[in-house]
């Protein structure tokens, strides 16, 4: 894989946990609203590398403590990402310095 598939693997894993934590914030805004059907995000990974969420409603109600525990996971998620990006930036650094030297 390129540093440019790296970046853009990361990259889109950042953008899914954004997503997910857009509908998990739509959740709790919306956890006392009469016949709100609570998001759920689900993630699928796309070709040539990286994921996708897809929010979609559900039957179930909203569960407070589900919802924080979706959201500390999908902190950890994009920091993960973000840790692989910078990764991959100082890779990309440290290969343009080689090439100068």
């Amino acid at each position: 894989m390129s540093i440019s598939g790296i970046a853009s693997t990361a990259l889109s894993g950042m953008r899914a946990q954004t997503t997910r934590v857009g509908a998990i914030a739509n959740n709790i805004a919306n956890s006392s609203t009469p016949g709100y059907a609570r998001l759920n995000t689900s993630l699928a990974s796309v070709e040539p590398g990286g994921v996708q969420a897809v929010v979609s409603p559900t039957a179930s109600d909203v569960d407070p403590t589900t919802e924080l525990t979706d959201l500390i996971e999908a902190e950890q998620s994009y920091k993960a990402n973000a840790v692989v990006f910078e990764t991959g930036a100082d890779m990309w650094e440290m290969l343009m310095s080689i090439k100068r030297d």
